[in-house]
């Protein structure tokens, strides 16, 4: 596949080489357009060197092959990484004043991954969000940034993802835009050479993250999830060829390539958005860490600290239960629908996680309960997982371990499974 790399003027630009790196050895023709700034954090020799092509950000080089309208005619995927304040705001506006710019205005049927990195401030801005949306609403695919430590001692999001998740973000996006040439080939080839995709035809919905309840505008009640597991749930729905509607919560991690993302922060807008979703849906997976209970009040001003007041006394109100309500909507509406919980567990002197597990799915009346033992360094946050795989129709429960990608492949595969038990073929 003929790649094109473009690379914007921030610190994150050392990682891009790897990310170069990682096209290159999976077989792919990449051509590296840095901007001006980006040559100040990363030299030209060091990208000819890992491309094996040629380097510039002139409009004016190589004016013969007309350079700035061929390579975005040519090139079959674009990533542009880190995807800075500056590129995001002329890539918006439609400017044209390198070659990098140029190219993205003359890529006009092939997809385009930007791979967003700045201050947690400037991601956060009117103006960065709403260039977003408008390069969103053009069908330009737009990672969301990871959390983590930034330039200096500031921490938040605005992280550059990780290298093998653009790369893995990227093909996914130019593999699910390919799809459709498949139907153009002759049934027999096309069976042998695509994969499995039980899922095929088939509306999931996924949440995933952990919901932030708000104490005043500066604080929330919130929870340790990544949304890692949610997001691999749902690589792996696509991947099992469903149309997939992500529910996101607070995530660490960007979502997938190819799915549907409507963002979410607190239970009772998961609440809402879920009921919406369920109309359409053949699957539901829960996935995301909702919290139990929001503050009674919310302070429309911050809570100041003062010495001559008491403690404050925060009050709890119960969340609605989500999951328990969608089975209530769905039996209700007699809908052939396949609903699945997750079960953040820890076990006590009263009963072990299991026995708190099998509790839950009776109340929950879900179709399959997916059981993490959770705790100090366990599930939240981790790229590995535990999990065992509770039916509600008694049949035996399954473990499942491993990277979260693999935990996602086995959720999917069950899922697949059961809907294929409960839904014979035609």
């Amino acid at each position: 596949m003929r790649i094109v790399l473009g690379v914007g003027g921030g610190i994150a630009a050392y990682k891009v080489a790897s990310l170069l790196r990682l096209f290159t050895e999976a077989g792919h023709d990449v051509t590296v357009i840095p901007t001006e700034a980006a040559t100040r954090f990363v030299g030209v020799a060091t990208w000819e060197a890992l491309s094996g092509h040629p380097v510039s950000n002139s409009v004016f080089d190589e004016v013969h092959t007309v350079n700035h309208v061929r390579l975005g005619h040519e090139a079959e995927l674009i990533v542009v990484a880190p995807a800075t304040a500056d590129l995001l705001a002329r890539a918006a506006a439609g400017q044209a004043n390198d070659l990098l710019s140029n190219t993205l205005l003359m890529a006009g049927s092939c997809p385009v991954l930007m791979a967003p990195a700045m201050h947690t401030e400037m991601w956060q801005h009117p103006a960065t969000r709403a260039n977003v949306e408008t390069l969103r609403s053009r069908g330009v695919t737009v990672l969301e940034p990871a959390s983590g430590r930034l330039t200096g001692s500031d921490s938040g999001p605005g992280r550059l993802p990780e290298p093998e998740a653009i790369f893995d973000a990227a093909l996914a996006l130019a593999g699910a835009l390919a799809l459709p040439e498949t139907a153009a080939m002759p049934a027999s080839e096309a069976e042998l050479s695509a994969p499995p995709r039980p899922l095929a035809g088939l509306t999931v919905t996924i949440s995933a993250g952990g919901t932030r309840e708000p104490l005043d505008p500066v604080r929330f009640l919130g929870n340790r999830s990544s949304g890692k597991q949610g997001v691999a749930l749902a690589a792996a729905a696509r991947d099992a060829g469903a149309k997939v509607r992500l529910l996101a919560a607070h995530m660490d991690v960007p979502p997938p390539a190819g799915v549907d993302v409507v963002k979410v922060e607190t239970a009772l807008e998961l609440r809402k958005a879920a009921l919406h979703a369920a109309a359409d849906s053949d699957v539901i997976i829960m996935a995301a860490a909702v919290a139990d209970f929001r503050p009674a009040d919310v302070s429309g001003t911050k809570i100041k600290k003062r010495d001559d007041l008491a403690d404050p006394v925060i009050s709890l109100v119960r969340n609605p239960d989500i999951l328990r309500e969608l089975v209530e909507v769905r039996d209700a509406a007699s809908r052939k629908q396949l609903i699945v919980g997750f079960a953040a567990e820890t076990g006590d002197a009263d009963g072990d996680v299991l026995d708190y597990a099998a509790a839950k799915l009776r109340r929950k009346a879900c179709d399959l309960l997916v059981v993490n033992h959770v705790g100090q360094d366990k599930v939240f946050g981790e790229d590995t997982n535990s999990v065992v795989i509770l039916s509600r129709s008694g049949s035996e429960a399954q473990e499942a371990s491993g990277s979260k990608s693999d935990v996602a492949a086995a959720v999917i595969d069950r899922v697949s499974a059961e809907l294929s038990r409960v839904v014979p073929p035609a």
